[in-house]
């Protein structure tokens, strides 16, 4: 039976998905306490702006995003082939995996450090305290943890019901619509919902400085869903060429018919 699983081309490309969807996920959180500057990265010297009365504000942003367009990708091609029902549960797999590194990253935080050798190591890379920066960097508020979770969900779902709204309109045709539209829709709730929560709710934030600082991230997340679209065309035809003309039509009318699930 396990030799017939790994021998189903669908089930094995599943596997592939879902196996880097929640790495993907888990590695976007693990490295979003990096705020980063995008001017910088493209060779300029950043210039404040404001907008919505917010002054002082620049392109900094969190490397966590550097990878959730890649998560949205992989969205929208197992909605096309599998359907939202697949989507939900890897999701949830996701979100469960996400609480748990937390729950791991907190407990390995509190254990008792080893001063002999592990505290003092890397005193010489400036470093002085091994303990508070490993705290530091793993110890994410849980207003940040509440934020980053819940907007993660709440846009994957999102992103589903807009896809196979716009799927069913359209037919086969125009996939870089339900594709890139689902994905700038559900991307600017996911911006919205991880500063509310995070910096409204948690550190009392105005709705104006949420709000401008929602539209600076934003505005980076609608450029790469733009970008990135060429790549779902790039992907569907090499799953194509994977799976053959007819097996791939079969899988796209099966996804379709799990839509009415939604």
């Amino acid at each position: 039976m396990i030799k017939k699983m790994f021998a189903d081309k669908p089930t094995r490309l599943l596997m592939f998905f879902s196996g880097f969807f929640v790495a993907n996920a888990l590695i976007a959180e693990c490295i979003g306490n990096k705020l980063f500057s995008l001017e910088r990265f493209f060779g300029y010297t950043p210039h404040p702006f404001s907008l919505l009365g917010e002054d002082g504000l620049t392109f900094t942003l969190s490397c966590g995003v550097l990878l959730w367009p890649i998560e949205f990708i992989m969205t929208d091609i197992v909605n096309e082939y599998y359907g939202p029902k697949i989507v939900r549960r890897i999701s949830f797999i996701a979100v469960g995996i996400l609480v748990y590194a937390f729950v791991m990253f907190y407990f390995s935080i509190s254990v008792p450090a080893d001063t002999n050798f592990w505290v003092g190591s890397q005193k010489d890379a400036g470093v002085p305290d091994m303990q508070a920066a490993f705290s530091s960097i793993f110890g994410q508020g849980m207003w940040i943890i509440a934020g980053s979770i819940t907007a993660f969900l709440v846009s994957q779902m999102l992103d589903v019901w807009i896809f196979h709204r716009i799927k069913k309109a359209t037919g086969e045709r125009h996939v870089w619509l339900r594709a890139t539209g689902s994905t700038i829709v559900s991307q600017l709730i996911d911006s919205f919902i991880v500063l509310y929560i995070a910096f409204k709710i948690g550190k009392g934030w105005s709705y104006q400085r949420v709000l401008a600082i929602c539209l600076v991230n934003y505005s980076y997340k609608f450029c790469m869903a733009l970008i990135l679209t060429p790549a779902i065309y790039f992907i569907e035809r090499q799953i194509e060429r994977y799976f053959g003309a007819d097996l791939t039509r079969q899988m796209k009318h099966n996804a379709m018919g799990k839509a009415n699930e939604i």
